[in-house]
């Protein structure tokens, strides 16, 4: 269970940290937080959980705005 939660996390903030090179990186942000809160909720630390699913639901978000084209330009 640590190494999932290790693994999930680091991914998680190599996602982060990449996010500005490609959309899909936003994307996987969102995917791996949706995986760290499975972790929470399995470890049993449900605020945890909980924060990283809203944090998910924020990044899948941002994912789907950054393909959209801005309005007035």
């Amino acid at each position: 269970m640590t190494i999932y939660g290790v693994t999930v996390l680091t991914l998680m903030m190599v996602s982060y940290a990449l996010e500005n090179r490609h959309r899909h990186y936003v994307l996987a942000f969102s995917g791996f937080c949706v995986l760290s809160g499975v972790y929470g909720f399995l470890s049993g630390v449900w605020p945890f959980g909980a924060v990283e699913i809203i944090w998910s639901a924020v990044a899948f978000r941002r994912w789907l705005n950054a393909g959209a084209p801005s309005i007035g330009t």
